[in-house]
């Protein structure tokens, strides 16, 4: 495999950065409230969930209390 001369890839990479159609503030806005409010929701959910197997097991493993 051949090596690329160090300029030359320099060059490659800017020009395929270029190439690059890079999100504009509003839709990189928009994506992390999604991100943020789906982690939030998810959260929720998981400790819901938690809170409800913690009782459970308390109700059948407490009985002999």
């Amino acid at each position: 495999m051949a090596m690329t001369n160090p300029f030359t890839f320099l060059q490659q990479v800017r020009s395929e950065t270029a190439k690059v159609t890079w999100p504009s503030r509003r839709e990189t806005m928009i994506s992390t409230i999604m991100v943020l409010s789906m982690v939030v929701l998810a959260s929720i959910f998981f400790f819901a969930v938690d809170q409800l197997y913690g009782w459970g097991f308390d109700l059948v493993f407490g009985l002999g209390r």
